[in-house]
């Protein structure tokens, strides 16, 4: 299966958000734990250590990324089990994000915003945020392991091409 690029960019009243979704055949309770509780993240984005609560800090070692390396992350909302916002600090920046879920029916939609303070990079950024998206799907069946190379450079051209939508109604 070649991944395909689901990212969008909208408009906000701040800037623009980077969007992108996957929908879970699970319980919203479910799909909060595989993005909150340690045990689970370490199987798609990395280990975290910390008391994880708003205005806390936790510190993130990258799973799948060269080197390993150590982020930190500011909670700055933690809604459970519906919307979680963070701010990341490493040696790329800092980060500001949110994931947003919604329970519809037997499923599970996962939204991860991604609040850009410019669109530079979203060549690099884009495929990297569908690559771990496609690592949470396949560690919640497990399933085979993406592979980086099949998101970049493939998708770069996607996300050097997008414009911003109008803001959602």
């Amino acid at each position: 299966m070649t991944p395909q690029p689901t990212g969008r960019l909208l408009a906000t009243a701040e800037g623009t958000d980077l969007v992108l979704t996957r929908t879970f055949r699970a319980p919203v309770a479910d799909v909060w734990a595989s993005v909150t509780e340690p045990e689970r993240t370490v199987r798609w984005f990395g280990a975290w250590e910390g008391h994880g609560a708003p205005g806390r800090t936790v510190h993130v070692r990258m799973a799948f990324e060269e080197g390993r390396p150590r982020a930190s992350v500011r909670i700055d909302t933690c809604e459970p089990p519906r919307r979680l916002a963070v701010t990341t600090q490493d040696s790329f920046g800092s980060w500001r994000l949110e994931v947003q879920l919604t329970e519809s029916g037997d499923g599970t939609e996962l939204r991860l915003v991604h609040h850009l303070a410019g669109t530079e990079g979203l060549g690099e950024v884009g495929p990297g945020w569908e690559y771990y998206l496609d690592l949470l799907v396949a560690s919640r069946q497990d399933g085979e392991t993406p592979r980086f190379d099949a998101y970049y450079p493939a998708m770069k051209e996607y996300f050097e091409r997008l414009t911003p939508l109008p803001p959602e109604a």
